[in-house]
């Protein structure tokens, strides 16, 4: 018979919410990298021709078009990663990561 844990399920690091929790953050970056995946792959949404811009047809300027799009929805999503990951990191007694000094600036 195995010896009880006697430890609290927050202690053990089961269940519980620790203080300053980043599931929020972390549900917002999930969504924010998942738009830029799954948009591209929903190809009724683009699959015509007209209207066209400068003469390209509707399904070649929209994914053009996503491209900036896609990177500032990468770049923020990688942002908010950072500063949750800071905060998980000082909520678990963490210092900050290998190499950085307060992340990127």
């Amino acid at each position: 018979m195995a010896p009880e844990d006697t430890r609290s399920d927050t202690a053990a690091g089961h269940g519980g919410a620790p203080p300053g929790r980043t599931t929020g953050a972390w549900v917002t970056v999930g969504v924010l990298l998942a738009v830029g995946i799954v948009v591209p792959l929903l190809v009724f949404l683009y699959d015509q021709e007209k209207p066209t811009l400068w003469g390209f047809p509707f399904y070649y300027w929209f994914q053009f078009a996503l491209i900036p799009v896609v990177s500032v929805l990468t770049y923020t999503a990688f942002r908010i990663a950072e500063r949750a990951t800071a905060r998980d990191r000082r909520a678990h007694g963490l210092g900050p990561a290998a190499g950085r000094k307060g992340g990127f600036q």
